[in-house]
């Protein structure tokens, strides 16, 4: 099934949905004791899972339903609890190193690492992106991301599948230029990222992926396609299986000494060739105002935004 959280007709507080082709589905209408957003959903999602999946199949489901166009989407998680962006594509890695004449370490071999960034700064699709005032060298993260579904602490790999809701597609927006300065002081991205995360259409579920599903002792990869356009031009495409630490890895590494909670959001990292930082900007010029940037990953949508000044 398809998550959403939406606003009828762009008004009011955002509503869980589920997303069928031509309308959404208003869960709390559906089933009047549910939960109307989805991360209070993802609270008691073991409860409420099953009741929403025979929802999604329910033939007059469609009397709570909000037709497509008057369905304004959001980021599914309008504000996610946390998020966590790893780094865990070796093409990427090593790519954005190189043009910066660094060398791969060994120590990004040895466990995934991530960073913290903005949980209140998510969008979802079609919302307009503001180019922060400091930058000209504006990029888009061609990602996904898991949803934690169930909380825990210490979660060892071959478990961790079990604490996912879903998945979806995540632009992590940098501001290069601010980033390139701010990083020589050795705390990580701050400013550079803090201004926009897209996330969307929907949080799909991972009973929809099971056919594209790879199975492996440190968890489980999806075999989908990742392309990113700019202004209808494809700059971007890479596939999922060929991340290097799956996501079971990442929840193991993220919930170490740590709790994790439903709504927490744990991002991929940027797959190869993803970003313009890696395709070079003399071949992919930065981002403009009016430029528009659609992230499209197989089974789980198209996610478009449009840069702003």
């Amino acid at each position: 099934m398809k998550l959403v959280s939406y606003r009828r007709g762009g008004q009011g507080d955002w509503r869980a949905g589920l997303f069928r082709s031509g309308f959404v589905i208003d869960i709390a209408q559906a089933i009047p004791e549910a939960p109307g957003s989805v991360l209070d959903l993802l609270d008691e999602w073991e409860r409420w899972r099953e009741r929403l999946e025979r929802l999604d199949h329910e033939a007059d489901a469609a009397a709570c339903a909000v037709p497509a166009e008057q369905a304004v989407l959001g980021s599914p998680l309008p504000r996610p609890r946390s998020f966590r962006d790893f780094y865990a594509f070796e093409a990427h890695v090593r790519t954005a190193r190189g043009r910066r004449g660094l060398d791969m370490i060994p120590e990004w071999y040895r466990f995934p690492v991530f960073y913290f960034s903005n949980a209140a700064a998510f969008v979802g699709p079609e919302a307009a992106v503001k180019r922060p005032k400091a930058a000209r060298w504006l990029d888009y993260e061609l990602e996904v991301a898991c949803v934690i579904g169930k909380g825990g602490v210490d979660i060892p790999v071959e478990r961790a599948e079990e604490h996912i809701a879903g998945y979806c597609i995540l632009n992590d927006w940098s501001a290069r230029d601010v980033q390139r300065e701010e990083v020589k002081v050795g705390l990580g991205p701050a400013k550079g990222k803090d201004f926009a995360t897209s996330m969307g259409p929907w949080l799909v579920t991972p009973d929809e992926l099971e056919d594209v599903r790879i199975p492996g002792g440190s968890g489980s990869r999806y075999d989908l396609a990742m392309v990113a356009r700019v202004n209808g031009v494809e700059y971007s495409r890479g596939r999922l299986a060929d991340i290097h630490y799956t996501f079971a890895e990442m929840i193991a590494r993220a919930s170490a000494d740590c709790p994790l909670y439903p709504g927490d959001v744990i991002g991929s990292g940027t797959v190869g060739t993803g970003c313009i930082l890696e395709l070079g900007p003399e071949r992919c010029p930065w981002l403009e105002p009016g430029d528009v940037v659609e992230l499209e990953v197989e089974r789980l949508g198209v996610l478009r935004n449009v840069v702003t000044e």
